[in-house]
């Protein structure tokens, strides 16, 4: 009886002696139970459940830190919490203050844009729309899914290693999420299967989710459709997919070795095929996303230009 015990306070004295291999037990401790977590029950994409998992994530990671640590801590992923459920209410903004939902002008530029041809319904009719999954369908759906995983995944490992550039992305992110959330509040949009649906457009189906099905990803696909139901289905414009997507890069841009700069791009292209090619968003959608990126970039570059001039 006395030995387990004896065993457990060996373990907990090593731990004790050394707080950075205690917090890389629990790491990976959580790391184990996200895997299960996944596995079990799909990836989280919705943003409540993905706030929840960052929060255990920097709960685990600040094991035998200080209270001033945990703290600072809280009040750093406030604002992280923040913008992820002003998304997620941003539909309801929308309805207080009785802002139609625009079904036409979005479909109206990108026919503009491509002289009269609607992106999306001229992509699944090109491409493949059958019971039949292409081979580009499925790396296609990891493109996607990595939305939900890349933008606060970095987040998670900036906090953890340097607070400074943890401020300085998710200052970007920060003011992307807001010019997004009052363009959703102020334009509400249909996405291109919902016009589709509503007979604003051409057949569009929405086949984001089947190549996890055929993938044997059945938990991650209910997951989507779980998601897709809570959050807000017009908010097309921009798309976030396309802008975090860009963002993620942008930030890391000049610190990567030249030679993988022109690879690094092809998360942000393939993200904007998929989105097109899923009915997800339209084009007007991702060009706005990446220029809203600029944006966020241009004002917090400003923003900390300022304070480094103030401080000399």
């Amino acid at each position: 009886m006395n030995k387990p015990r004896r065993n457990q306070s060996r373990i907990l004295a090593i731990l004790s002696r050394s707080p950075r291999r205690t917090r890389v037990v629990f790491v990976a401790l959580y790391l184990v139970i996200f895997i299960w977590s996944a596995n079990r029950f799909g990836v989280p994409v919705d943003r409540i459940a993905v706030t929840a998992w960052i929060l255990a994530a920097f709960a685990f990671a600040n094991v035998g830190r200080p209270w001033r640590a945990q703290r600072d801590m809280l009040r750093d992923w406030s604002i992280f919490a923040g913008m992820l459920f002003a998304y997620e209410y941003s539909r309801g903004l929308a309805d207080q203050l009785g802002r139609p939902v625009t079904f036409t002008l979005l479909r109206d530029i990108d026919r503009a844009i491509f002289f009269g041809v609607d992106p999306n319904v001229w992509m699944q009719q090109k491409l493949n729309i059958s019971s039949t999954l292409a081979w580009y369908e499925y790396p296609l759906a990891v493109t996607y899914m990595t939305h939900f995983i890349f933008p606060p995944g970095v987040a998670v490992v900036l906090w953890w290693v340097s607070r400074t550039q943890w401020v300085r992305y998710v200052r970007r992110l920060t003011i992307l999420f807001f010019l997004s959330v009052v363009t959703y509040v102020t334009l509400p949009a249909a996405p291109p299967w919902m016009a589709a649906r509503d007979g604003y457009l051409d057949p569009v189906q929405r086949i984001t989710a089947r190549g996890w099905s055929k993938m044997g990803l059945h938990t991650v696909s209910k997951i989507f459709d779980r998601g897709a139901a809570i959050s807000n289905p017009v908010a097309a414009l921009p798309s976030l997919h396309a802008a975090c997507a860009l963002l993620v890069v942008a930030f890391f841009w000049k610190q990567m070795p030249r030679i993988l700069r022109p690879v690094s791009l092809v998360l942000p292209a393939a993200m904007a095929l998929c989105l097109v090619y899923f009915g997800e968003h339209w084009v007007i959608d991702v060009v706005l996303g990446w220029l809203y990126v600029g944006a966020a970039f241009w004002l917090a570059s400003r923003y900390e230009n300022r304070r480094v001039l103030r401080r000399s």
